[in-house]
């Protein structure tokens, strides 16, 4: 194939059809007419010698051709996008530009205060707009409507750039007039009333069904491999509610170690190690290859990436 007879815009109009899954959407995305894009799918089934989207019960679906194209096209465009656009400083001391994360509540209670605190002294006139992942799609984020996403997560697109903020280990908060303060141990731990807490990944969350061990997470993983459950009595997503739970509620909350931290100095609360293995967990942030070479959203980057190493080395930030 001779790259000089290949229209280029034909890339474009791949990357977009992959994204939308449609011809219609993908269509309008590009101001052109339906039978236009109709067209141009069916120039890039022959340039590639493969039919890339095909019709099934789901809509139209990419082939594995079509998929281990998408983030190479998705690259070097994202390169191309960068390249022509005028080059210009981001300057975070007068910078007046809003950053929208989308974030867990783990991750808002922990990273995002010290992020604030840094953006007060470095970047005043900086807005965050935090949302959470019930109100955003993988999509949103590969669009760019979505600067950075930060959470635990299971898997991510293949197009999305990412880089792992920290690791966390996982602690057990209860009151300090629990009974088991002076008798820890596992059997201790499986006798008692818990209250779980979690929210990973994209998208609405679903109700919980306590008997799908499966899909409860870490740390019930865990206990299964041991071949043993604990008694949850409360579901929540919300970290700072699981903690105001084990504090009044004599229910134990087995929560990462710098979420539970945020209790650390409370007389009314105990921390312990978990009485049973728990891996470490690995939260991340993810973004678009649009906004990859963007000189505001490097500075950010570099930003959380530096609040996150200050508080690994046990660095307050007041």
């Amino acid at each position: 194939m001779n790259i000089a007879k290949v229209d280029l815009n034909l890339l474009v109009y791949l990357d977009v059809l992959l994204r939308e899954g449609s011809v219609t959407r993908a269509a309008n995305q590009l101001s052109i007419t339906q039978p236009a894009m109709s067209n141009g799918l069916k120039r890039l089934r022959d340039l590639f010698k493969d039919p890339l989207l095909v019709r099934t019960s789901d809509g139209m679906t990419p082939t594995k051709r079509a998929l281990e194209l998408q983030p190479v096209i998705r690259d070097v465009l994202s390169r191309l996008e960068s390249s022509i656009q005028p080059e210009t400083d981001f300057e975070p001391a007068t910078s007046r530009r809003t950053f929208r994360i989308m974030t867990s509540d783990y991750a808002e209670s922990t990273l995002l205060l010290g992020l604030l605190n840094e953006l007060a002294v470095q970047a005043p006139n900086i807005t965050l707009d935090l949302i959470t992942p019930s109100d955003v799609t993988f999509h949103d984020v590969e669009q760019g409507k979505v600067d950075m996403a930060i959470n635990r997560f299971e898997e991510l697109p293949l197009s999305f750039h990412q880089k792992v903020i920290w690791y966390d280990t996982f602690s057990c908060v209860m009151s300090a007039q629990h009974p088991l303060v002076n008798d820890w141990d596992l059997q201790g731990y499986l006798n008692a009333r818990h209250v779980w807490v979690s929210k990973t990944g994209f998208g609405v969350g679903v109700g919980i069904d306590p008997n799908e061990v499966q899909k409860l997470g870490w740390v019930d993983a865990e206990l299964v491999k041991l071949g043993k459950h604990r008694d949850i009595r409360v579901f929540t997503r919300h970290y700072h509610a699981a903690l105001q739970i084990a504090k009044t509620q004599h229910l134990i909350a087995t929560l990462p170690t710098k979420a539970a931290r945020l209790f650390s100095d409370d007389p009314t609360v105990v921390l312990k190690a978990p009485p049973f293995d728990i891996p470490p967990i690995a939260l991340k942030m993810a973004w678009s290859a649009l906004l990859h070479h963007d000189a505001g959203h490097i500075w950010l980057r570099r930003l959380i990436g530096d609040v996150a190493q200050r508080m690994n080395d046990g660095e307050t930030f007041s």
